[in-house]
């Protein structure tokens, strides 16, 4: 049942500029530090002459928390349309498919996607620093595959609520709005409390304690999750 939701899915986002949202991301990311290294690049190498590597991974981490948070809530958003912009609920859940397995699945793609900006991410990463002189014997393969997903493990949590939102309103506005605002507020997420999931983003890869929060976010996005469905379950579609 799982795997006909999931090619449900795969087939309903093709053409829908879904794919072309996740590798937007990445690159958007990438071309920021190409461009930031382009223009000050004596300064930038001189400044980071000890630990080339480590000065390109402080400089593009400081926006993978916000990027993440922010492609949670568009493809979220995006994903859910799909239903909303057709009034097209009623059809699909007339399927032998159960509502789970339609809340599951789009979750499942949600990750999926988001996955495939990290890869995309840890391979522009290792071609950037290769495309400015960085020797490939100091790379740190371990960190840049740190920077690239654990802290999407982080924003989990919140990709569960914006999924939840999504699929529960049909003003897609709202949960965008909410989703932006909390990248927003994410650029200060170091003022948070630890236990602020808003800061699990920054603190999966930077904070102590950062394997506790990697299983805090995967606990908390399964519940989150489950609640998701449960309601979904129950809840009249139009």
């Amino acid at each position: 049942m799982m795997s006909r939701a999931l090619f449900a899915e795969e087939l309903k986002i093709r053409g829908k500029g879904i794919w072309l949202l996740a590798v937007i991301g990445p690159i958007g990311l990438i071309g920021m530090q190409a461009l930031n290294y382009g223009l000050r690049f004596d300064y930038l190498m001189k400044a980071y002459a000890a630990d080339m590597w480590g000065g390109l991974l402080e400089n593009i981490f400081s926006f993978v928390p916000i990027a993440l948070i922010l492609g949670a809530a568009l493809l979220s958003s995006l994903l859910a349309n799909v239903e909303h912009q057709h009034s097209s609920w009623k059809q699909l859940l007339a399927l032998p498919i159960s509502r789970t397995a339609v809340f599951s699945s789009k979750f499942v793609v949600l990750c999926i996607l988001l996955c495939f900006s990290c890869a995309l991410l840890f391979v522009g990463i290792i071609g950037l620093g290769l495309m400015l002189g960085m020797p490939v014997n100091e790379m740190p393969v371990y960190d840049i595959l740190r920077i690239s997903f654990a802290p999407l493990a982080g924003t989990l949590p919140l990709l569960a609520i914006q999924l939840w939102m999504s699929i529960h309103l049909k003003n897609q506005g709202i949960p965008v709005s909410i989703g932006v605002t909390a990248a927003i507020v994410s650029l200060f997420a170091i003022q948070l409390p630890d236990y602020a999931p808003l800061k699990w983003p920054l603190l999966a890869y930077q904070g102590p304690g950062q394997g506790k929060v990697i299983g805090a976010g995967l606990v908390l996005s399964a519940l989150i999750g489950l609640a998701g469905a449960i309601h979904f379950h129950r809840k009249d579609v139009d």
